[in-house]
């Protein structure tokens, strides 16, 4: 990653891909910020002092660097993560911990010396990989009812106001049931998972596009106010504002 590459995100090299959605690096701006938006994702990151798990967020988190601040990461793939940290990620929702407590202080310190001592960013997150990929073997398997519920949402998406029943139907699995593994696997619950994965979905389709109506439509709202809506409340502002920008979510 060049001083020029305010992000870069790129695959896994050693930790499982079906587990670990991408490495990324990022030196942010010191005079604009930025904002974490919500994407049903848990990283570890590393920011040049300490070592902590970005938790799911349930909206826009800002993002505040210090001087010369770089970031290095490893994220999870939605539902993931809980096999490596040893916690479920409701535990993690909407905040930061320190990863001495979900590791323990020694491997935790023991990694953090690592990073430290890494050539540039992009190294700090290949070391993050390999720390992943050590323990990939003794994780506990995936929950099935976590992947093909975000299957089901990606490929089918349903009314917005019939999520959890859809899913409850379509999976032939009781809504409690369903609630108490999505916040186990993800944070929250499954009608929260289908509005993050909307959310993202209209993110990735505005990439294409200039007309609102056209992301909303194929994004699965109901219109162009309840995209409006839906971006207020996790991103925090409009979607006109929102999709002309490059890149607010990531660190």
């Amino acid at each position: 990653m060049s001083s020029e590459q305010p992000y870069a995100e790129w695959p896994a090299r050693c930790s499982p891909r079906s587990s670990v959605a991408c490495l990324w690096a990022s030196r942010p701006s010191e005079t604009s910020g930025g904002r974490v938006l919500p994407d049903a994702c848990i990283d570890i990151i590393w920011d040049g002092a300490s070592l902590f798990v970005a938790g799911p967020y349930t909206g826009p988190a800002p993002l505040i660097p210090r001087a010369g601040q770089f970031f290095s990461g490893l994220r999870f793939r939605p539902g993931s993560a809980p096999r490596f940290l040893r916690v479920p990620a409701c535990e993690l929702l909407d905040s930061r911990v320190p990863l001495t407590d979900l590791w323990g202080k020694a491997p935790a310190d023991r990694l953090a010396e690592q990073l430290a001592a890494a050539a540039s960013p992009a190294a700090a997150a290949g070391i993050l990989d390999q720390a992943v990929a050590d323990l990939a073997s003794r994780a506990p398997a995936p929950d099935p009812l976590i992947d093909e519920l975000g299957a089901m949402y990606e490929t089918t998406p349903p009314a917005a106001d019939r999520a959890v029943q859809f899913a409850s139907r379509a999976m032939s699995v009781g809504e409690r049931r369903l609630h108490r593994h999505c916040r186990a696997a993800v944070g929250y619950g499954p009608k929260m998972l289908e509005r993050v994965l909307r959310f993202q979905r209209a993110r990735r389709i505005a990439r294409g596009t200039t007309s609102l109506a056209l992301v909303a439509a194929l994004a699965g709202y109901a219109d162009q106010a309840h995209l409006s809506r839906e971006c207020q409340g996790l991103a925090g502002t409009t979607p006109s504002d929102l999709f002309k920008t490059v890149r607010l979510s990531g660190f």
